[in-house]
């Protein structure tokens, strides 16, 4: 019997950077929460961007953010993973030296800072992400707990991300790709499955009585938590691999699908 499910978000429930969740799943989330099922999103988002797209049932679920760094219900930090500042620098420093087009966010338990001039994405992190943000010259300057650093690039940073930053940090840090455009950093001990792991654990549920859905590198932990796992067809192999199951894209609801077939 299924009594939690967890899912990511970009690229597996909506397209990349959507500000907004079709309404149905609210429905199914709320059906299932009157079975008994626990719902969740885990994202590479901060909490005030997801929070935001789950609004009408944001007290029915958890919320688990950053990647596994901040986990929040009901307007409660349930756990915080805070990166060591001196690693969170030397981080910094480095994707500095990338250059022009390469746009750096610092996130914190309350909101993230940005030191870019690029309009696009200031545009992206506004209103596509929806993130609380705050522009600064300089992050460093600034007195932060940080929880993840991340850097973007469009039309791809796949390439600089997992032959430059991965594996010079992955001994470090937790360094992931989130997407084709972002990769993450955060402290080593930070993975979504460790999240979900922690919350099975508050709340007395087994990894064969939950269900979780991703299709990039940094959903694979969730699918060792998960006996009931899925990847969308439009996944990354590594994760369709690691997945029990394959199921619809975001353009075919095929989260919402699986869910709404427990009903």
């Amino acid at each position: 019997m299924i009594r939690f499910i967890v899912t990511d978000v970009d690229g597996t429930l909506v397209k990349d950077g959507s500000p907004e969740v079709y309404p149905e799943l609210f429905d199914v989330v709320k059906q299932l929460k009157k079975k008994g099922i626990v719902f969740a999103v885990a994202s590479g988002r901060q909490y005030d961007s997801i929070r935001r797209m789950f609004e009408p049932i944001a007290n029915d679920m958890i919320f688990i953010a950053e990647n596994g760094s901040h986990v929040v219900c009901r307007g409660q930090e349930m756990d915080v993973t805070l990166m060591d500042p001196h690693m969170a620098r030397e981080v910094i420093l480095e994707l500095r030296t990338l250059g022009e087009g390469y746009d750096l966010v610092v996130s914190t338990p309350n909101g993230c800072y940005i030191e870019s001039n690029n309009k696009q994405f200031l545009d992206l992190i506004r209103y596509g992400y929806r993130n609380k943000m705050t522009l600064v010259e300089d992050v460093l300057k600034e007195s932060l707990s940080i929880n993840k650093v991340a850097v973007f690039h469009r039309p791809s940073i796949r390439d600089i991300g997992e032959e430059r930053l991965i594996p010079k940090w992955k001994d470090k840090l937790k360094v992931c790709m989130a997407g084709e455009d972002w990769v993450d950093f955060m402290d080593l001990s930070v993975d979504k499955g460790k999240a979900i792991e922690k919350i099975q654990k508050f709340l007395g549920i087994l990894p064969e009585e939950t269900m979780a859905f991703g299709d990039n590198g940094n959903d694979l932990g969730m699918m060792k938590m998960a006996k009931e796992s899925y990847a969308v067809e439009t996944g990354r192999e590594e994760v369709k691999k690691a997945a029990k199951y394959i199921c619809g894209s975001y353009e075919k609801k095929g989260v919402y699908q699986v869910m709404k077939s427990l009903l």
